[in-house]
């Protein structure tokens, strides 16, 4: 951050220190970033004359239409008066009219703020701002904060954009230190990073005169990636019409956005409140360019029964592709931004930021491996590129840019490109929370090239879009089982449910009840007394011997039980053994044995049979495959294994001699404590 916005940053700060003791540091921003809000309106309307503004509007107050009122006022306005802003103030009061006044402050602060247009009243209203006037007035504080909000020049002029940008972020960073790392700000240079990758290869498009263009993020927050991509458009084409669309869940940061788009001339509604996930804001929009960092690692669970709702409808939804687990949405904000692109010639473009839960996350058939087979196989994921650790302000993980596109250029068709950029950074002098790292300007112009170029090199990998795909192969064994009766498991017999359910009546006349149950014991007992009878005799290898034999002695004994009873035994008795003969039902199938169960991942571009052939027969030689589980394919991106460099270890003899010099020197210091 350069030195003039921090002095605006250490200057707000001081403000809003003043207000200790009378709120906690984390409410100073109930207070601070209205006033910082209304005090950017405030420079930007000062030079006007309000008794001007006043007379405008009270020409057409016989209009009744207000959306209609508001726009013909706006027009006036413009056309006559050179006021080029798209709100307005007709109260008597400015910024410093309000000083003059200390025993009145409240009440000519609230008829300041209500002589604003509707749109800026709007705006006001989502911080809830009025209680903090009163509570503020209660206290004895509202007019020094005030008259210090009135040092500080927030006229364009003084403060662009962009850099106001940066004051908005860095303030409620100070704000938020403390905030889960699903919270996080995203850094300037990280957004400068994606702009790159979002517009790469399309700045013939950019460049087009009097091009309509449009750039979308559906977790905007304060607006930040929207206006350095709405800067970044018309630095390229001064002449493009930028529409910029954003939507956003929580109040203060909405209202925020809102009225920075709005001070910027860009049309507010196009900025809306609501959860991405469950409010689709933009149905049946589509946009060119689309930019988000959505909450790293957050929770869906309460907005679970609309996403699966939506879910069931297929791709007449937003999340036809599948639902991840509840832990982690965020590749359903990436489904709703591929629900908005444009499927014409030119296409869409995304940029995503995600952390790296999303590239592996989930088995086959599991939601997110679904959701990225969807991706791949339809060939939208471009490139991936790795970002350095340490990079954002409430999180040190790891972090990801993913580019998304309906439209690759012929030579990326079919392929996906991984760009390790983790090594591209500087260390910062003094950190930011957990932010110890940023990505210089020459160095976003290093990543950028190594994009383009689209060649193999270091830190640069192009893969097949199959290479990522995988079956996850059932490997079955057949059930063979030894049957050798003998006192142990015969106590274990008497513990199976199905054998001790004979001596249990469920009839509900007590003297019938009494003679069933008397009955079944007696079964039980001759039951246990024909597998004594097998105890030192013959050890069955055959399944389908020892039950005709265990049948045939229950009903000498008159013990004849259901196929229930002899399956429970049966299971207690069986054990696994290589030398027994291979179990088959009644149709001949062989059965497989569930304790020996196995998978096989195996890549999808290789052969199955051959695989299986190669690395599981010569190992297990009766192992089967499970056809059925053919068609379980899934998808994963193992980032880090393709660039992964082999460190070797230092020799043992180099560790030890570290060891003893270190043992040398610690009991020098003990010497010199205990003397």
């Amino acid at each position: 951050m350069s030195t003039e916005n921090f002095n605006h940053v250490a200057f707000l700060w001081n403000i809003a220190e003043s207000l200790r003791g009378t709120y906690k540091e984390e409410d100073y921003r109930k207070v601070m970033i209205p006033m910082i809000v209304l005090r950017r309106f405030d420079c930007l309307l000062e030079k006007y004359n309000r008794e001007v503004i006043k007379e405008v509007c009270e020409s057409y107050e016989v209009i009744e239409d207000k959306e209609e009122r508001e726009g013909i006022i706006l027009d006036d306005l413009k056309e006559n008066y050179e006021i080029d802003f798209p709100f307005y103030n007709t109260s008597n009061f400015t910024w410093k009219k309000l000083l003059d006044d200390s025993e009145n402050i409240e009440s000519n602060l609230k008829e300041y703020i209500n002589g604003f247009s509707e749109n800026v009243r709007s705006i006001i209203g989502k911080f809830k701002f009025k209680d903090e006037i009163e509570f503020l007035s209660k206290k004895d504080k509202l007019y020094a904060i005030v008259k210090k909000m009135g040092d500080v020049d927030l006229h364009i002029d003084a403060v662009s954009n962009n850099k106001m940008g940066y004051i908005y972020e860095e303030i409620l960073r100070r704000f938020t230190e403390n905030s889960a790392a699903g919270e996080q700000y995203t850094p300037r240079e990280v957004i400068r990073l994606c702009m790159e990758m979002l517009f790469e290869g399309k700045e013939h498009l950019l460049s087009e005169k009097g091009k309509r263009i449009s750039i979308a993020d559906f977790c905007c927050g304060t607006g930040g990636m929207l206006s350095i991509g709405e800067e970044y458009i018309e630095k390229i084409n001064p002449n493009a019409i930028v529409d910029v669309y954003g939507q956003e869940i929580l109040d203060e940061s909405f209202a925020i956005c809102q009225a920075d788009m709005l001070m910027k001339g860009q049309n507010p509604d196009n900025i809306r409140l609501g959860n991405t996930l469950t409010e689709d804001k933009f149905k049946n929009e589509k946009m060119r360019f689309l930019i988000s960092n959505p909450p790293f690692g957050v929770t869906w669970k309460d907005e679970e029964k609309k996403v699966k709702d939506e879910a069931s409808k297929g791709f007449e939804g937003r999340f036809g592709a599948g639902t991840p687990r509840v832990s982690d949405g965020s590749l359903l904000f990436l489904q709703n931004m591929i629900s908005k692109m444009y499927d014409d010639e030119e296409g869409s473009r995304i940029a995503i930021i995600f952390n790296g839960s999303p590239l592996f996350t989930g088995d086959a058939g599991s939601g997110e491996s679904n959701i990225r087979k969807y991706i791949i196989e339809n060939d939208l994921l471009e490139g991936i590129i790795a970002l350095p650790t340490d990079m954002f302000y409430n999180t040190g993980i790891a972090t990801y840019i993913w580019v998304i596109t309906n439209r690759k250029e012929e030579k990326r068709k079919g392929k996906i490109q991984l760009v390790n950029a983790t090594e591209y950074y500087s260390l910062m002098r003094k950190s930011l929370g957990n932010k110890r790292k940023e990505i210089l300007p020459e160095q976003i112009k290093e990543i950028k090239e190594i994009y383009s170029k689209f060649e193999e090199s270091e830190n640069c990998k192009i893969f097949d879009n199959e290479e990522f795909g995988y079956r996850k192969v059932t490997i079955e064994r057949p059930l063979k089982l030894k049957f050798e009766v003998n006192e142990e498991n015969i106590e274990s017999v008497k513990d199976v449910t199905t054998f001790k359910n004979l001596a249990v009546s469920k009839k509900k006349d007590a003297a019938i009840k009494e003679v069933e149950e008397k009955e079944g014991l007696e079964k039980q007992k001759k039951v246990i007394e024909v597998l004594e009878s097998f105890v030192g005799g013959e050890i069955y290898l055959s399944r389908d011997k020892f039950v005709k034999e265990l049948k045939k002695r229950l009903k000498e004994k008159d013990a004849t039980v259901s196929a229930t009873v002899i399956k429970g035994i049966v299971g207690v008795i069986g054990v696994n053994s290589d030398d027994a003969e291979i179990c088959r039902d009644s149709k001949g199938n062989i059965e497989s044995n569930s304790s020996l169960r196995d998978t096989e991942t195996i890549p999808l571009k290789e052969d199955v049979w051959e695989y299986f052939d190669r690395e599981v027969k010569p190992h297990v030689s009766d192992a089967y495959i499970d056809e059925s589980s053919l068609d379980n394919i899934g998808y994963e991106i193992p980032f880090t294994r393709h660039f992964y460099k082999y460190e070797e270890l230092r020799p043992f003899s180099e560790i030890m001699k570290e060891v003893e010099e270190l043992e040398i020197e610690i009991a020098c210091e003990i010497k010199k404590v205990l003397s």
